[in-house]
């Protein structure tokens, strides 16, 4: 692919080294690389729709156990407590502190759960060769606006930053939920890899 004379509707960048190509029509089952880095640009409609899908679905099953199974235990001078997410900001919603625990359960869970129940709902009909589903665009368009609010990754971060600190004071084990949502962050990741915007909107003839 080349971006020579290219109108910018027709340009795709590569994510990984934002060299810039222009799309085609790609061919059934035919796959288009970046020429420089070789990175993955796009593949066949339905796969792509297919792989997203798949990766939506793991991650709601990810995030509801992420969410009600115990995430840390902490043992400190024979003295033990865990926790889970939901726990925690049940034990914070009375009070000044209520705004904040809501802030948590909407950012790292509540939009990360609407935004993969968005994709499905937009990518199933398209994956299948069928007309999207009413208003399929419009729900696009709000997981294009959710996605800056998702803070799963930033989460993860934090905890990882107060674990340093607790560590020396107290003995940290992790639970299942902790595990849960470190690979919740790798399939975001490949979810992000996988899907190509443009070529969702295509699909939706927008």
């Amino acid at each position: 692919m080349s971006s020579e004379m290219s109108p910018l509707s027709e340009l795709i960048a590569c994510p990984k080294c934002d060299a810039l190509h222009r799309a085609r029509a790609l061919a059934e089952n035919e796959r288009a690389r970046c020429a420089r880095c070789g990175t993955l640009l796009i593949e066949p409609r339905e796969v792509s729709f297919l792989h997203v899908i798949a990766l939506s679905l793991t991650a709601i099953i990810l995030m509801v156990g992420a969410v009600f199974f115990p995430f840390l235990q902490i043992s400190a001078q024979g003295l033990s407590h865990g926790s889970s997410i939901f726990g925690v900001a049940m034990a914070f919603s009375d009070g000044f502190l209520a705004p904040l625990a809501l802030a948590v359960m909407l950012m790292i869970v509540a939009l990360p759960l609407l935004r993969f129940c968005a994709l499905i709902y937009v990518l199933w009909p398209l994956s299948k060769g069928a007309p999207p589903w009413p208003r399929a665009a419009e729900v696009f368009h709000a997981v294009e606006v959710m996605s800056p609010w998702m803070m799963a990754e930033v989460f993860i971060i934090g905890v990882a930053v107060a674990l340093v600190k607790v560590a020396g004071l107290a003995s940290v084990s992790f639970g299942p939920a902790f595990w849960a949502f470190c690979l919740l962050v790798m399939i975001m990741g490949l979810k992000n890899a996988f899907m190509s915007k443009g070529v969702i909107w295509r699909a939706l003839g927008q």
